[in-house]
């Protein structure tokens, strides 16, 4: 099917497919989905969601990532990308062993400043803990590091230690298909 002829590439080549910066439907994400796509980019931030055409609900991303148990989903748990009420709502619907925690961090992450960046050349300003365009209208990355994304899922999701240092470690290896530690 020359549909997906891009996704099969990638896994002949021993890349994990995954869906990104995307406005699919729920059905064009199930059917990549039943071609090999495993994997959602930091759901909720770049991904479509439920949305009207001439009046009907089409869903999109976030809605085939819940259906779909062969889907595991990125989540930038930075306390600002997600509301800790949206991590615990992946966190029921999905389970821990589909969720991975991930920083999405740029090159200011870590740094005690705020101010002028860019990210690939586009300038961003990093305030209030992340990233912005510079109208400051949508998020432009993630200052965060993994251990900000611990404490977040810890302390403000409610997430047992061992958990989140999972969904930070070990299910993005079982995903990448490495092999398991000693």
């Amino acid at each position: 099917d020359t549909d997906f002829c891009f996704l099969k590439a990638l896994q002949s080549a021993g890349a994990v497919p995954s869906a990104a910066h995307t406005d699919a439907t729920c059905e064009e994400m199930e059917a990549a989905a039943a071609q090999g796509c495993r994997l959602i980019t930091h759901l909720y931030s770049c991904t479509s969601t439920i949305r009207r055409e001439a009046g009907f609900r089409i869903a999109g991303v976030v809605e085939a990532a819940y259906l779909t148990d062969e889907i595991c989903a990125e989540l930038i748990a930075d306390g600002c990308h997600l509301p800790h009420s949206l991590l615990r709502l992946a966190y029921k619907l999905k389970g821990p062993d589909r969720l991975v925690l991930v920083t999405d961090a740029m090159r200011a992450a870590g740094l005690e400043q705020t101010g002028a960046f860019d990210i690939g050349g586009v300038p961003c300003i990093v305030e209030d803990g992340v990233a912005k365009l510079l109208d400051r209208t949508a998020f432009a990355g993630s200052v965060a590091t993994a251990d900000q994304l611990l404490r977040f899922a810890v302390q403000d999701c409610g997430f047992d230690m061992v958990t989140a240092v999972s969904m930070l470690t070990a299910v993005p290896a079982e995903i990448l298909n490495l092999p398991k530690g000693r």
